[in-house]
């Protein structure tokens, strides 16, 4: 488990699970929701559309997330939402998304659900983005505004929260 500094703002207790793991248990909850209420495809082209989609949304995502990752190192800053950020990253995918570790996350979320012809994922996901979208996503971008003021209020305001504006 994750330490929070004590200086930080308080936090729901959920955030101590680290964000990549927590679609990890969203997409495990969808899954076996899939083994209980089994929902099909209806035809093999079909099958065959949704595997060749999945694995084009795993690649992109892949991509995107070692995109930003390299960037993070580049910077030196961290990943992590409690750690102190030593560079305002507005570059690379951050022109078009204040997020895109976040959506290259659901990308490959919806490729694996694609790839395996799973739709409960899909239903699992839902609630997954609103936790990112209402508790986490705010709490990053308070820490941010704490830490760069002026700047990542006027990134903020230029780029969208998920994808463009």
């Amino acid at each position: 488990m994750r330490q929070i500094p004590s200086d930080a703002p308080p936090v729901h207790p959920l955030m101590r699970v680290p964000v990549p793991w927590v679609f990890v248990m969203a997409y495990l909850a969808g899954a076996g929701l899939q083994v209980l209420l089994p929902v099909r495809a209806a035809s093999p082209a079909a099958m065959l559309l949704f595997r060749m989609g999945g694995i084009v949304l795993i690649a992109i995502g892949t991509v995107l997330a070692a995109w930003c990752l390299l960037i993070f190192r580049e910077q030196s800053t961290t990943t992590v939402p409690f750690g102190a950020s030593s560079s305002l990253v507005t570059w690379g995918p951050y022109r078009l998304s204040r997020n895109p570790m976040y959506v290259s996350l659901t990308l490959v979320y919806l490729g694996e659900a694609s790839l395996l012809l799973q739709f409960w994922p899909l239903v699992t996901l839902v609630p997954m983005i609103g936790y990112l979208h209402w508790i986490v996503i705010p709490y990053e971008e308070s820490r941010l505004l704490e830490a760069f003021g002026t700047p990542y209020d006027e990134y903020r305001a230029r780029v969208g929260r998920w994808i463009g504006r």
